[in-house]
């Protein structure tokens, strides 16, 4: 890339609770005090790889140019799993090798790829557990400086790296209905489904049923059903979603990540 990047994207699985976050944000303006950084968010719940690919999807077309994207959900950290850098034409990202960036490798035009291990863009002395800090925040430091994403290590083929499938939504009567699952529950308790809106056709009156909740319409935001009561809408993300107005969907339904979720027309 040719000019320097304007900004650093973090996104973790740490929450904001601990030091962890702080600390790489400390390591990283050490590197390079004047990057601007942006928090994309530190809630992915704890190892959930599939979150975090899901979020760093939906967030690519919100993202400056030229950012860099730190993203860090690594229960396998301290493994044989490797550090990687991936250039794009639009930004490059910093994860580990573990499926996070799918998302990326699936949609973007790549043009390099690499394995950090260069020891003068690492910090000296590294954790066993704290990657985020030691090798992804300090590498990122430094790009933002200018340092090149092949000089952080050894080129790598992207075809090797991993990746991960998503969660599906799938029609099992040519588009009338529609199977998918709860991936996640946002901070206000909404229930994010896998069942994507620019699939159907929204034109017809839906309802979805998961768990023991049958028939939850399908309205356009929380004010068209009444205080207390259920809904499912098309979120900012384009993906059905199950809430309460005023409530806590999560709570009420007792439902969990992977149930299935059905929506048919009414």
């Amino acid at each position: 890339m040719s000019k320097l990047p304007q900004c650093i994207v973090m996104m973790t699985d740490f929450g904001l609770h601990d030091v962890y976050v702080g600390q790489m944000k400390g390591v990283i303006l050490s590197v390079a005090p004047a990057v601007q950084i942006i928090d994309l968010t530190h809630g992915v719940s704890p190892q959930n790889i599939v979150q975090g690919a899901f979020y760093l999807a939906k967030s690519l077309p919100f993202l400056p140019e030229r950012s860099i994207v730190v993203s860090v959900v690594d229960p396998g950290v301290g493994s044989a799993r490797r550090a990687i850098a991936l250039e794009t034409d639009n930004h490059t990202f910093l994860a580990p090798d573990n499926g996070l960036l799918s998302a990326v490798f699936n949609s973007q035009k790549i043009r390099q790829c690499v394995a950090i291990t260069e020891e003068r863009y690492l910090r000296v002395e590294r954790s066993a557990t704290f990657h985020g800090r030691d090798v992804f925040s300090c590498a990122a430091g430094h790009l933002a400086c200018g340092v090149s994403v092949q000089a952080l290590g050894e080129v790598i083929d992207p075809a090797d790296c991993i990746r991960i499938s998503m969660p599906e939504c799938n029609s099992f009567d040519n588009g009338e209905s529609w199977v998918g699952s709860i991936m996640y529950s946002d901070h206000f308790g909404n229930l994010v489904t896998s069942i994507d809106s620019k699939l159907f056709d929204n034109r017809n009156n839906r309802v979805v049923s998961v768990g023991e909740w049958q028939g939850i319409p399908v309205v356009c935001t929380y004010s068209d059903v009444a205080d207390k009561q259920l809904l499912a809408y098309t979120g900012s993300s384009d993906m059905i979603e199950i809430a309460v107005r005023n409530g806590h969907a999560a709570l009420t339904l007792g439902v969990k990540e992977g149930d299935r979720v059905i929506l048919t027309i009414r």
